[in-house]
């Protein structure tokens, strides 16, 4: 355990949802003026020597991505909810840098096109189905283990109301 853990696990999760929310807000306003220094300060174009190499490798991560997505999809493990967020941001990135990038050529309508067509309706639906998911947890969460900070209590369900359908936590 770090000592991280251990100054944050004994705060109520009231209090770690405040400090953490406040961290958050603290980075966006620090992000602010370093943005607008970027805006400011740098060229607009630039001969790049890894182009390569950083294109084939944000494809890598997103092949992993998806391959990591698929494989906890396929074992029903709840994490298949981070994945999928995390694999909708990747595609929603990789939008992103192929119409920026080919802003102003011939192949702004090609990657516009990919976009439109595949990337951004993937993401689109990697997110509902996740958020689909979140919607069968229960919530509140039941205390599972001793030490569990959920900080709540889940009520029993009245008599004749079926369980909700569950995702596996491990596996």
């Amino acid at each position: 355990m770090t000592k991280a853990d251990a100054t944050t696990r004994g705060l109520p999760p009231d209090r770690r949802r405040k400090h953490t929310a406040e961290l958050l807000a603290a980075c966006a306003a620090c992000l602010i003026p370093w943005t607008v220094i970027l805006g400011l300060t740098l060229p607009s174009s630039r001969h790049v020597h890894q182009w390569r190499l950083t294109w084939v490798g944000f494809d890598v991560l997103l092949i992993t991505a998806f391959a990591c997505t698929a494989l906890l999809a396929w074992r029903r493990s709840r994490s298949v909810i981070l994945y999928a967020h995390a694999t909708a941001v990747l595609l929603i990135c990789d939008t992103w840098f192929d119409i920026s990038l080919d802003a102003g050529t011939r192949d702004a309508w090609i990657a516009g096109g990919l976009a439109l067509c595949t990337e951004l309706p993937l993401a689109a639906f990697l997110i509902h189905r996740a958020h689909s998911l979140i919607a069968l947890l229960p919530w509140p969460p039941p205390h599972t283990s001793v030490g569990d900070t959920a900080g709540s209590q889940t009520e029993p369900l009245p008599d004749g109301e079926p369980d909700p359908p569950r995702l596996r936590t491990r596996g």
